[in-house]
């Protein structure tokens, strides 16, 4: 495994820029991200151009998220049975031909959304790969924890200059020529991965499973094991309640009576606060102390949201969202529970197995709160979406507290290693 230099490395953020094959992963990272972005943006445009029906523009974005589940789901063995660069290249080629075939003026909309589900199937196989080989590239400590952390920073940076910068792309191009950007961006991520990383052998042999048995029994080894289990919900649900102000943020704005320039600075509030919060806590924070703020700050950081229950203007609304990015701090330190928890052999599984569990259960947060907001106030929705989560975290962070070595009684300690030999 690549570590960088045996002396004394550079501390924080620079010791994993330091890791030669990370700076190629970084890089084909923010490449797909904005080409990811763009490509939502333009092929929106597309599709409404096309049909003239806001019903199917809007599906076209929830297309991104609902395959998530399948392909975490039922493609998760994948990410261990195959050498980790040959998977993220072809993922990378796949997509590539799946978005050339969108740019055929002959390609019929139902096409277009059938080809937006496989690169959204695909999406948490590539990502769940590439987290794992992560800790091939990084090994299994701080180094991973930091690149983890820098990973999800440009994904949150890249959010917000990706829509900017497909707005300005469809000001001077059709839809279809931005959507050829993305092409561009899979192509170079696929040569950079390609060229940049070392080929190493796959994590777990193919033995005579399929796939899908390989694949369904990961997720049931991983589910089935008490501590695993207890550290994904802690991922997954927090995040479930944290996006009602985001999915309400338009009819937020209408409620309040703020003009369109108030929907942007409310869209980007939380990713602000999220941002800084991981570079402070990246930087700044010994790994000890990451370990420490972890439960605590999961167990509050919703509780901002519960402002709204006055129905803030748009100075207080925006402190609270950036406020509850800052909750997302706690995540650094469960990053690294999460990989000291899941067996070498699992985790190519449960990463991919986290990141399907983690946008599908986001985008059902999104439509139970424009749900509720059917029938309660909007400000109402997002405060109850505050009370409630911080109900479910801190359920959930018992739980985590119960599970963390040294709590769990002998004969639960022997079912985790009983279900671990039975993965090798």
């Amino acid at each position: 495994m690549s570590h960088g230099p045996a002396t004394a490395p550079p501390a924080g953020y620079r010791a994993v820029f330091a890791v030669t094959e990370f700076r190629a992963v970084f890089a084909a990272h923010l490449l797909s991200l904005l080409g990811v972005v763009v490509s939502e943006l333009a092929l929106t445009v597309l599709v409404y151009d096309l049909t003239g029906s806001p019903l199917l523009s809007a599906l076209t974005f929830a297309l991104g998220l609902l395959p998530y589940v399948i392909g975490g789901t039922l493609f998760a063995g994948v990410a261990d049975r195959y050498p980790a660069r040959r998977v993220l290249v072809v993922c990378d080629l796949v997509c590539a031909a799946c978005v050339a075939v969108m740019l055929v003026p002959a390609t019929p909309v139902a096409g277009l959304l059938a080809l937006r589900c496989l690169v959204a199937a695909i999406a948490p196989v590539f990502t769940g790969t590439r987290m794992a080989a992560l800790t091939d590239i990084l090994g299994d400590g701080d180094l991973y924890v930091l690149g983890r952390s820098l990973l999800r920073i440009v994904s949150q940076s890249a959010m917000l200059i990706g829509f900017g910068a497909g707005g300005a792309l469809l000001a001077v191009l059709s839809p279809r020529g931005a959507i050829t950007v993305t092409v561009v961006t899979f192509l170079c991520s696929a040569a950079l991965l390609r060229f940049g990383t070392r080929d190493r052998p796959a994590r777990a042999g193919s033995g005579s499973a399929t796939l899908l048995k390989e694949s369904l029994s990961g997720a049931r080894l991983i589910l089935g094991d008490r501590r695993i289990r207890a550290l994904l919900l802690l991922l997954w649900l927090p995040a479930m309640f944290v996006v009602a102000p985001e999915a309400l943020a338009a009819p937020y704005v209408a409620e309040i009576g703020a003009g369109p320039a108030a929907l942007g600075l409310l869209l980007c509030a939380m990713a602000v606060g999220h941002v800084g919060a991981e570079l402070f806590v990246g930087s700044a924070l010994r790994p000890r102390t990451r370990s420490r703020i972890v439960l605590p700050v999961a167990a509050v950081g919703l509780l901002p949201l519960v402002v709204y229950v006055i129905r803030p203007g748009l100075p207080l609304a925006l402190a609270a969202l950036a406020l509850a990015g800052t909750g997302a701090a706690y995540v650094i330190g469960l990053d690294q529970w999460f990989v000291d928890a899941v067996p070498p052999e699992l985790r190519g599984r449960a990463m991919t197995l986290l990141t399907a569990g983690m946008m599908t259960i986001q985008g059902a947060g999104m439509a139970l709160a424009g749900l509720a907001a059917e029938f309660f106030p909007v400000h109402h929705v997002v405060a109850g979406s505050g009370i409630i989560g911080t109900v479910v975290a801190l359920l959930v962070v018992a739980e985590v507290r119960r599970t963390a070595p040294g709590q769990m009684s002998d004969t639960e300690r022997r079912d985790g290693a009983d279900r671990h030999m039975t993965s090798r």
